[in-house]
């Protein structure tokens, strides 16, 4: 068997303990641990910190905090100066209301090549389950869980990963929440930008410049499993500003913007 590359995951968080404390617990259980965990926090309240305090005390491998003052949504900002400080060579992005399969790491880290990126799909946690989700702290699930949706994703089937093929072109199907990059690809792009407002488009957006760059992606289907947590749509009022950055990214073909990782290296 190959040596799997070294990894930091990272999640970007917000005012959510309860969906945090689930995603860390199941960062705890996973077959192959990542090197390090950098939790990317955009201004979240003294619980939040609590709870990362908390589980520092006894994480199998370094729990890093890095927090920012809550101005609005500056995801971007606290993604970049956590994936700074990232220490290791290969990062795997998960957002802070998922709770990962126990394969999940290793099954990143197995289809990890130079020259691609990996993206993932997600299993939706139905909103009417919360309460029992929450109180008994549920981290495992299969294809006959209650309370899921799009349970033909639970399905675990890493060997047809064989028959997965490269995406020259960014595919529709990319999601935030489940996806991993060679960290060197990352700060030739200049990581994610700054320049975008409010919630959306910045990890499609960063996507987009790496397939600029030359680096090709390959969806994770059978592998790579994710739970999503239910949650309130976020406001989309500044979508379009968003979507009119990202089509000048895709038009001029752009590689390298000018406010983003570089300013914490």
């Amino acid at each position: 068997m190959e040596k799997l590359p070294s990894c930091s995951l990272v999640t970007p968080t917000y005012n959510w303990p309860e969906a945090l404390e689930l995603l860390l617990f199941s960062a705890m259980n996973q077959t192959v641990l990542p090197n390090e965990v950098l939790i990317a926090d955009d201004g979240s309240r003294e619980d939040t910190k609590q709870l990362i305090e908390h589980f520092q005390k006894r994480f199998p491998v370094p729990l890093i905090h890095i927090w920012h003052e809550d101005i609005k949504n500056r995801k971007p900002k606290i993604m970049n100066a956590a994936i700074a400080a990232a220490k290791y060579d290969y990062i795997i992005e998960i957002d802070g209301d998922i709770i990962m399969n126990r394969h999940f790491v290793e099954d990143h880290l197995t289809f990890a090549d130079k020259g691609l990126y990996l993206f993932g799909s997600r299993v939706n946690i139905q909103k009417q389950i919360l309460p029992d989700l929450f109180s008994r702290k549920i981290i495992h699930f299969n294809f006959f869980s209650k309370g899921i949706k799009k349970r033909g994703r639970t399905l675990r089937f890493p060997f047809l990963m064989k028959f997965a093929k490269i995406v020259d072109k960014r595919s529709s199907k990319l999601r935030g929440c489940n996806m991993s990059f060679w960290r060197s690809d990352f700060i030739k792009i200049n990581g994610f930008n700054e320049s975008l407002v409010g919630w959306g488009i910045d990890d499609s957006e960063m996507i987009q410049r790496l397939h600029n760059l030359g680096i090709k992606g390959k969806r994770l289907k059978n592998a790579g499993i994710a739970y999503h947590i239910y949650h309130k749509e976020q406001s989309k009022s500044h979508i379009e500003i968003n979507n009119e950055i990202e089509r000048e990214t895709t038009e001029k073909k752009l590689t390298f913007i000018e406010k983003g990782i570089n300013q914490y290296l």
